[in-house]
């Protein structure tokens, strides 16, 4: 679920109780609380404790990424943990060449073939857009015109041509080479290598452009030489800010690779919870009696929304597939989700979103000096149509759509949440 419907489930889910809408009409925070107990199980995870995460190996490609390399190390720590049994953390880290500029490289796996697949990608802006003024790495502005050299023709070498103005998604308009003479161009804005043959060498001459110190856009596919599970195997896009960590674990004959296994660990537990709203309550009577010298039930209730926001995220969780580890520290893994939802799509979030909305609406209403709402009429216009109308339509169209395995529908939930912390 996204950070918006976990902050508005917390706040609906404080409105239940009179004591805290009075409070709350009268200036108190404690409905607020219950919001910021919703988003807090993700914020311990992505701004705490991804950072005590202990690797096996990272890796850090340079300011030129070399795809090969990259792929080469990937596969070297999946064989490890196959053939030891002993789980595997990688690191793969980000490449920053200046305040606002990051070069991206993908990976991804392909069990179907055993393969780790690497490609290194354009250099891109905070907001994983590419820029065209670096023209495929080095950020030397070129010009359209005198796209060819002195011969007439570009053939793939000459790093001093004028390319100013391009965009990534437009190469130049290349001219023909002499006759009989063909060479190999590769069009570092592009993002592809057009293979051409030359008779001077008699077969294929793979060039990779000098601008870009690597095959800009081009996949290097290694052998892992050992069978894998059917995991999440989209691409991987590493760029800006901090880049994603994969644990390899062997389970049987199989090897499993695990997308941020650090998330929804310790933190998404309803045992934490629990612990969580014990801790906030005595921390808020202890508050209280140091500034006021006395007691109220205002820190019960402190505690109360925020346990409760926390245990109505890790509860929205775990109807997609991921799961939590839901009793740490006395469980060890996740419990896999009950799979009614996925994590990113649209629909469960608009509903858990207008759901907590109307409940809010309706608390706020029925609490009051003189409620105006009818319950009956206005739970089911507001809450069960909307539920049935939307939800039908998103289970039907879940149907519909082509099946997966469990395993990569659970590291699809991590990917979704990952880019709206990462960009949001």
């Amino acid at each position: 679920m996204k950070g918006i419907a976990h902050f508005l489930t917390g706040v609906a889910l404080a409105t239940f109780f009179p004591e805290i809408v009075r409070a709350g009409a009268q200036g108190s925070l404690l409905p607020v609380l219950g919001g910021i107990g919703g988003i807090l199980p993700d914020t311990l995870d992505f701004r705490f404790g991804r950072y005590f995460e202990k690797y096996d190996e990272e890796i850090d490609p340079g300011p030129q990424p070399d795809a090969h390399e990259i792929a080469e190390r990937v596969a070297g720590a999946m064989q490890r943990a196959y053939e030891s049994g002993k789980p595997q953390n990688v690191m793969l880290h980000t490449v920053r060449l200046g305040a606002d500029e990051w070069r991206q490289y993908v990976i991804r796996f392909d069990p179907a073939h055993g393969e780790v697949a690497v490609r290194v990608g354009p250099v891109v802006n905070t907001a994983q857009a590419p820029l065209p003024a670096w023209a495929g790495g080095h950020g030397t502005p070129h010009c359209v015109e005198g796209l060819q050299d002195a011969d007439g023709w570009v053939g793939g070498h000459d790093t001093s041509h004028c390319v100013e103005g391009l965009h990534a998604s437009q190469p130049p308009p290349l001219s023909s080479p002499p006759s009989g003479e063909i060479g190999l161009l590769s069009s570092p804005l592009a993002g592809g290598i057009e293979p051409l043959s030359s008779p001077l060498i008699g077969g294929i001459e793979p060039l990779s452009s000098p601008l870009t110190g690597g095959i800009e856009g081009g996949e290097v596919r290694v052998k892992v030489g050992v069978p894998m599970a059917q995991t999440y195997d989209a691409e991987n896009r590493i760029d800006i800010f901090s880049g994603p960590s994969f644990k390899f674990e062997r389970r049987g004959d199989q090897l499993h690779v695990h997308f941020l296994d650090w998330h929804r660990r310790w933190s998404h537990s309803l045992t934490l919870a629990a612990a969580l709203g014990l801790v906030t309550a005595g921390g808020a009577a202890l508050a209280e009696f140091c500034t006021r010298g006395g007691l109220s039930r205002t820190p019960l209730w402190t505690g109360l929304v925020v346990g409760l926001g926390f245990a109505g995220h890790v509860l929205e969780d775990q109807l997609g597939f991921m799961g939590s580890n839901l009793l740490w520290p006395f469980t060890k893994r996740r419990t896999a989700g009950v799979q009614f939802l996925h994590s990113g799509d649209a629909a469960p979030n608009f509903l858990t979103v207008w759901t907590a909305a109307a409940l809010i609406l309706f608390n706020l209403d029925r609490f009051s000096t003189r409620p105006l709402l009818p319950p009956g009429w206005f739970l089911g216009l507001a809450v069960a149509v909307p539920v049935a109308v939307l939800g039908g339509l998103y289970g039907w169209q879940r149907r519909r759509r082509e099946p997966e395995a469990k395993e990569a529908l659970r590291q699809r939930d991590i990917v979704a949440e990952v880019e709206e912390v990462e960009m949001g």
